[in-house]
C-alpha cells in the first residue's frame, strides 16, 4: 500500500468492465511499485512475450557456491492462495535444478500482520527473504540493523537484477548509504479513491462520491434504500481504513503519519501536533456521526475480513478508500460473480489536487540478518523477478488451469475468485513485478486510464525517503501502541459517545506512555530531513 492527495476538477472515473486482474497493498494495504520507466502503463498487453528473461537456469553465477542444498524461508504478508502448495512444488523443481535450493513460501495472514511482522524480525527466526515497504517501516527496520546490506552481494549473486533496476532506484532505497531492499520497478499509484456500487447509485439516483460530503450522502442513500446492506466496508484495522484514509483527504504528507503528528504536503517544514487538535476532533466527530447513523458497524473492531470481500459478496456498498489496482481486482471479482453489477471509482487526487506515484521503497524484498543463506536467497529472488518461468508462475499460476490468454493478449481468470485457487497476483507478489513480463486483463485498461489522469497532476513523494530512528524512545513507542489500541481505536471507529471526554482520556494516557518525548524526537528528525532534502 501508499498515499495520495488532490483537489482539482471534479472528474469521475467509472469503470464497468469485464473480468481481469488481481491486486494490490497495501495495504496494502492495503496492499500495494516504483518510480521507474512506466513500461507497464504503456504496455500493449502482449503478455510480456518480448521480455528478456533468464531461462538458462543451469548457468553458474560467478563465485556463487551452490554445492550445498538449502531450503530458503520466504515470507510474504497477507493470505496464501489456495493453490500455493502446487505452485511451490513447481518452483522447487526449477530452483533445485538451477540453484540447488528449495523454498518454503510463508504468509502472515492479514490478521494482526503488523505484530507478526515485528515478531518475525525480532525473534531471531531464520528467514531468508521478507517483504518490505514504507508501510511495514522498512526505513526504521533498516536503520536499526534488521536487514543485511546487499551492496556487495548483488554483483556476485544477482548481477542481472542489479543491472535491471535503475540506479536511481537503488539510490532511493538506501538507508545511511547502504542498500537493504530490492525495489520493484513497476510505476503505479497506490493512492486512495472512493469505491462504490455504481449500479445502486444509478438505481436510487444517489450522489457520486467525489469528496467527504458526497460520499457520506451516498452512504446515507444506501442505508435508506438497502437497509440490509452495509453502506461501507470497514474492518478492525480502523487506523488503516478509517483514520489513514480520512487523513489523505486532508492532504497530509506521507499518511499514515505516526504518533499523532501532522504534516501537510504544501508546507512540509511545519510538522504539528494533530492528536488533540480541533482538526483531530473534527475527524472523531465525523466518525461518531457515521456510527450514530448506522454507517459503521458497532462490531467493527471485531471484523477480520478484508474490506474488499463484503463488496464482492454484495454485503456492502462502498469502500471509503482503495487504490486503483486493488479496485480493479475487486471489480474483476464482482463482474465474474455478478455481471449485472457495476463499480465506480473516483481518485482522491482529483479531490485534493495532486497524486504521488509510489516511491521505490513502497514494494521490495530484503534479506533479514537472521538469514543462513543470503547469497542463495538473492540469487533466487533474481529468478523471481527476471526469469519468465518463475515470475509468471508465481504471479498468475498455471496457464490453462488458473488463467488463459485471449486472442488480444489479455489475461483471463478461469472461473471466479471462489472457484479458482490462484487469482491474478495471488501470492501478493507486488514486489517482484517485472513490467516486461506482466499480464493484464482487459479491465486493467481502466486502471491505466486512471494512472494517465494522475500523471497529469503528479507530485513527488517527499515523505517515504525519511528514515525514522526510534532507538531513543523504543520503550515509549511500544507503550503508546497499546494505548492507541485501547483508547484511540474506539474513538476512530465512532464508538465513544462523549468524544471530548474520550479524547481527553486518550491524550492523558498517551502522555503517560511518553507521547511528548516521542513527538519531540520524531519532529527533530523530520526537521533534519527537511533541511537535508531542501523541502519547503
Amino acid at each position: 500500500m501508499q498515499m495520495n492527495k488532490q483537489r482539482g476538477k471534479r472528474m469521475s472515473i467509472l469503470l464497468t468492465s469485464v473480468l481481469g486482474l488481481t491486486l494490490l497493498a497495501g495495504c496494502g494495504g492495503n496492499s500495494n511499485s516504483a518510480n521507474g520507466d512506466n513500461a507497464a502503463v504503456k504496455e500493449s498487453n502482449s503478455g510480456g512475450n518480448t521480455a528478456q528473461s533468464t531461462n538458462a537456469g543451469t548457468e553458474e553465477k560467478t563465485g556463487l557456491d551452490t554445492s550445498k542444498k538449502v531450503e530458503l524461508q520466504f515470507y510474504m504478508l497477507g493470505d496464501a492462495p489456495k493453490d500455493l502448495s502446487s505452485i511451490e512444488a513447481e518452483i522447487n523443481k526449477m530452483a533445485e535444478e538451477d540453484l540447488n535450493a528449495t523454498v518454503k513460501f510463508n504468509y502472515t495472514t492479514w490478521t494482526d500482520w503488523d505484530q507478526k511482522y515485528k515478531l518475525l524480525l525480532s525473534s531471531g527466526q531464520s528467514i531468508d527473504l521478507i517483504f518490505t515497504a514504507d508501510w511495514t517501516q522498512y526505513q526504521a527496520y533498516a536503520k536499526k540493523g534488521a536487514f543485511l546490506a546487499i551492496d556487495d552481494l548483488l554483483p556476485k549473486a544477482a548481477p542481472e537484477l542489479q543491472q535491471f533496476v535503475p540506479q536511481e532506484m537503488w539510490d532511493a532505497v538506501k538507508i545511511d548509504g547502504k542498500i537493504y531492499t530490492v525495489p520493484a520497478t513497476y510505476k503505479e499509484y497506490v493512492t486512495n479513491g472512493f469505491v462504490w456500487r455504481e449500479d445502486l447509485r444509478r438505481k436510487y439516483n444517489l450522489p457520486q462520491p467525489t469528496d467527504l460530503a458526497s460520499y457520506e450522502a451516498y452512504m446515507e442513500g444506501i442505508k435508506k434504500n438497502e437497509p440490509q446492506m452495509s453502506p461501507a466496508s470497514f474492518n478492525s484495522d480502523v487506523r488503516g481504513n478509517i483514520h489513514d484514509v480520512y487523513s489523505t483527504l486532508t492532504a497530509q504528507v506521507g499518511s499514515p503519519l505516526p504518533y499523532g503528528i501532522g504534516i501537510k504536503y504544501d508546507d512540509p517544514s511545519k510538522a504539528y501536533l494533530y492528536w488533540g487538535s480541533e482538526e483531530h476532533k473534527e475527524e472523531l466527530l465525523t466518525m461518531r456521526r457515521w456510527q450514530e447513523n448506522g454507517l459503521i458497524s458497532k462490531n467493527v473492531l471485531n471484523l477480520k475480513d478484508t474490506i474488499q470481500a463484503p463488496i464482492i459478496a454484495g454485503k456492502a456498498a462502498s469502500i471509503f478508500g482503495d487504490n486503483p489496482t486493488r479496485f480493479n481486482d475487486t471489480l474483476m471479482k464482482v463482474k465474474a460473480a455478478h455481471p449485472d453489477w457495476d463499480l465506480g471509482y473516483y481518485p482522491y487526487g482529483n479531490t485534493i489536487g495532486y497524486a504521488t506515484p509510489v516511491h521505490p521503497i513502497h514494494n521490495g524484498f530484503a534479506i533479514p540478518k537472521s538469514s543462513k543463506n543470503p547469497e542463495r536467497a538473492l540469487a533466487f529472488y533474481e529468478k523471481m523477478v527476471m526469469d519468465k518461468r518463475y515470475n509468471q508462475l508465481t504471479q498468475y499460476g498455471v496457464e490453462g488451469k488458473n488463467y488463459k490468454i485471449d486472442a488480444n493478449g489479455y489475461y483471463e481468470l478461469i472461473g471466479d475468485a471462489s472457484t479458482n485457487g490462484f487469482t491474478r497476483e495471488g501470492m501478493n507478489g507486488w514486489a517482484w513485478r517485472n513490467p516486461e513480463l506482466m499480464l493484464f486483463d482487459k479491465s486493467y485498461d481502466g486502471v491505466k486510464e486512471i494512472f494517465a489522469e494522475l500523471d497529469k497532476i503528479q507530485k513527488p513523494d517527499i515523505f517515504t525517503g525519511f528514515a525514522e530512528d526510534y532507538t531513543s524512545y523504543q520503550a515509549e513507542k511500544a507503550a503508546l501502541e497499546q494505548v492507541e489500541k485501547q483508547y484511540l481505536y474506539p474513538l476512530q471507529a465512532g464508538l465513544v459517545e462523549d468524544v471530548d471526554a474520550g479524547l481527553a482520556t486518550f491524550m492523558e494516557k498517551a502522555k503517560q506512555a511518553g507521547l511528548e518525548k516521542i513527538q519531540t524526537e520524531y519532529i527533530k528528525q523530520w526537521d533534519a530531513y527537511v533541511q537535508e532534502k531542501g523541502l519547503k
